[in-house]
């Protein structure tokens, strides 16, 4: 049964004043999405990963396909091509430009002259490219296990937090919610129907700000004995300097109510934002230092590229920020941790 629990705001000296909301107020909540069908009705992970990117596949995968056809030869004109669809399915510059050379030295170490051997030795690229960001994430070593969620406005925040309830109660571990987005029209009231859904606790306030929400929370988590909790915080953009300084503060407070926590720090990117989802990581890193990434919406016109130009982006400093969930559907289970091979396989198979 939903339980809803008010507390006195926290009497914590450096909570942070209320933040002020970001420049693109949504007035109302996205829709809650629909449970998921019986299992009895519903084809496995792998075939809806397939559906879920079938947009992505028909924008990459089907573009490669046909440049890789049957009869054709490796040529300049060809590579040039296949840099044009690597750029506009939102690879970027920099991981474009690393997959090609990949793929011209393996052309004279081999001695390749027909096309169609390269689709099979791209996707070992992207495999190899991307398995840095593969990286489960383990809440067992803390109890409670703290994860902070961030974002921009629109990324699907509470969504995601609702379907990562689900996901850890399929485990077996008690959940609590912090309701820290304070500011957003109705964000309080969607998350207590995710609550509701998965009969999970929702700490809230009627009136107060995000840091002393999620300081009550973690309070009553440690009461409690629960295991994960998962704490909302308002969407910002990451050139909102004021805003990110606001953010800082709830992790600092977060810091004192639980000494160690956040033990996680998940950015929230929607798909369909392609390379400003690069700087979007590289500004909220900066920021909060984001142990881990959600990619949500890859269902919808995202070119799926975007998570590429994210992996090679933090190559280059030897700390690749794990890419630790995806999202590709618009039910409570289409939340599943990232696997790189099973992703590059949905986006080209047939």
């Amino acid at each position: 049964m939903f339980s809803f629990f008010k507390s006195k705001p926290a009497p914590e000296p450096e909570t942070p004043k209320p933040e002020q909301p970001a420049a693109q107020p949504e007035s109302s909540p996205p829709p809650v999405e629909p449970t998921a069908a019986p299992a009895e009705t519903r084809p496995g992970w792998a075939q809806r990963l397939k559906q879920g990117l079938a947009k992505t596949r028909n924008r990459l995968g089907g573009q490669l396909s046909g440049l890789f056809g049957v009869g054709r030869k490796i040529d300049a004109e060809l590579f040039e091509e296949l840099e044009t669809i690597l750029i506009t399915a939102d690879v970027g510059v920099d991981a474009t430009q690393a997959l090609l050379d990949t793929l011209q030295k393996k052309v004279r170490r081999e001695g390749l002259t027909e096309a169609a051997d390269l689709q099979a030795a791209l996707k070992e690229a992207l495999v190899d490219l991307l398995t840095p960001l593969q990286a489960p994430l383990d809440v067992t070593p803390h109890k409670p296990f703290i994860l902070m969620l961030a974002g921009v406005n629109g990324a699907g925040k509470t969504t995601t937090i609702g379907k990562l309830a689900k996901l850890y109660q399929a485990q077996g571990l008690s959940v609590l919610l912090a309701a820290g987005d304070t500011f957003r029209a109705a964000a309080r009231e969607q998350l207590q129907v995710w609550g509701e859904r998965n009969n999970v606790t929702v700490i809230s306030q009627e009136k107060g700000d995000s840091a002393a929400v999620i300081f009550d929370a973690i309070q009553a988590a440690q009461a409690r004995g629960i295991d994960v909790v998962l704490a909302d915080t308002a969407g910002r953009l990451p050139t909102q300097l004021h805003l990110m300084e606001e953010i800082r503060k709830v992790k600092r407070v977060i810091e004192k109510a639980a000494p160690g926590a956040p033990h996680e720090v998940l950015l929230v990117l929607d798909a369909n934002t392609g390379q400003n989802a690069v700087t979007q990581v590289k500004a909220f890193d900066d920021a909060l230092g984001v142990t881990g990434l959600v990619l949500t919406k890859l269902d919808g016109t995202a070119k799926g590229g975007a998570i590429a130009a994210i992996a090679q982006a933090r190559l280059s400093p030897a700390r690749p920020i794990p890419v630790r969930y995806i999202g590709v559907g618009e039910t409570v289970d289409d939340l599943r941790p990232f696997d790189a091979r099973e992703f590059v396989e949905a986006v080209f198979s047939v």
